[in-house]
């Protein structure tokens, strides 16, 4: 039988660690992270099968073609994609018992009221109707919402912008977009969430998925995975007066 999925070898992404078991991506921005509607044969995920096709494929559509999480399209940075069906199931038990450590780069418009916290606000998701065939989520704070937590802390602030580390301890729709915005500190460049000026200050999405930590489901390994800051936003952070956060003595100042 063949596999729904269509390849795509004409679709980029780099591989940041690979073993038997497991590979963490490196997913550029503007890149949806599997087929829906509008998208079939240009994502990620038919990139992957490309080259890792038979694995993926034996994995199946119940155990999503080995897709553990997702990032959003504007979004870039790292994801962690199983090769094995004792792998997905492992890491699917890690994501929900919350022992997954994901790390994101957030260029925001303004610094927060504290330097750093936690911000457990609920989240409704919701889904709009663009048309008969096509629709856009979205996700807002409200009571009635499901419970989300994102811890932060920031790492820079000047005149034009602040730099903030997020950590989803949750994973809801646009989690971290939607909880940095509700505490004033909009991420530069999003579409969905903020003012207008914060939307236009960001050629895209301000945000880099840039760290994942966890501990190998099969080996028991230690498993700690960077990207650097993604090369497309390095003038807009330079613009904004901003230091590079993957290069240390650019924040301490030591060398």
């Amino acid at each position: 039988m063949s596999s729904p999925i269509v390849s795509n070898e004409r679709v980029t992404f780099r591989i940041a660690y690979e073993d038997p078991h497991l590979l963490i991506v490196e997913k550029r921005a503007r890149l949806v992270t599997a087929p829906g509607v509008g998208h079939q044969d240009d994502t990620l995920l038919n990139g992957l099968f490309a080259r890792y096709g038979k694995q993926l494929h034996n994995l199946g559509a119940n155990r999503d073609w080995g897709l553990v999480h997702r990032l959003d399209k504007d979004t870039s940075g790292l994801l962690v994609v199983t090769r094995s069906a004792d792998a997905y199931d492992a890491m699917r038990e890690a994501f929900a018992s919350r022992e997954i450590r994901k790390f994101y780069w957030a260029v925001c418009r303004k610094a927060p009221n504290k330097p750093d916290g936690v911000i457990k606000r609920p989240i409704i998701e919701e889904t709009k109707r663009n048309s008969k065939y096509t629709a856009t989520k979205t996700a807002r704070i409200g009571a009635s919402g499901k419970p989300a937590a994102t811890a932060y802390r920031t790492l820079e602030v000047s005149p034009a912008a602040a730099l903030i580390e997020a950590r989803p301890v949750t994973g809801r729709l646009h989690q971290v977009r939607v909880h940095l915005d509700s505490i004033g500190a909009t991420v530069l460049g999003d579409p969905a969430y903020g003012p207008k000026m914060a939307q236009t200050a960001s050629p895209r999405l301000a945000l880099h998925a840039h760290r994942i930590a966890f501990t190998h489901p099969i080996t028991g390994e230690s498993i700690d995975i960077a990207s650097p800051y993604p090369r497309d936003l390095r003038p807009m952070l330079k613009r904004m007066l901003l230091s590079r956060p993957d290069v240390p003595d650019a924040l301490t100042g030591e060398a």
